[in-house]
């Protein structure tokens, strides 16, 4: 009598057996999806701040350059916000993402970047897409 009930249990307990089963290889297959996809997303996103960063930074040593040594308070202000900019930029932790205030780091840039096309008279169009990156005026 025995050997029926056992027979019934592996039955009824087959489809909790299963279940179990199914969630832990779902579980494992997740993970290891996630970990891809959240790598190539950290890449994506990595690339477009550097991108905008190294715009950023060739347009102040472009703008250095063409400044020279003018001695006008104008010039001299302009100067100062310039050298804030690429000391900023040079500052950037480029290689730690698990950097906490990265963003607000990044934000003081643009905030500098804008303050200085301001001082400059000019009006960039910062653009990431599929055909490139860069910087319009």
């Amino acid at each position: 009598m025995a050997q029926p009930q056992d027979m019934f249990d592996a039955i009824v307990m087959a489809d909790e057996r299963f279940h179990g089963e199914g969630y832990q290889e779902g579980y494992e297959e997740g993970s290891s999806l996630g970990i891809i996809e959240g790598r190539q997303h950290g890449r994506l996103h990595g690339a477009k701040v550097g991108s905008e960063i190294g715009c950023y930074r060739g347009f102040a040593l472009a703008w250095k350059s063409l400044l020279g040594s003018h001695t006008s308070e104008r010039d001299s202000r302009r100067r100062r916000v310039l050298d804030s900019l690429l000391g900023m930029i040079q500052k950037f932790p480029y290689d730690d993402p698990t950097y906490d205030k990265l963003h607000e780091d990044l934000d003081r840039i643009r905030g500098k970047f804008k303050q200085l096309c301001s001082l400059l008279s000019v009006q960039p169009d910062f653009r990431t897409g599929a055909d490139g990156s860069g910087l319009l005026f």
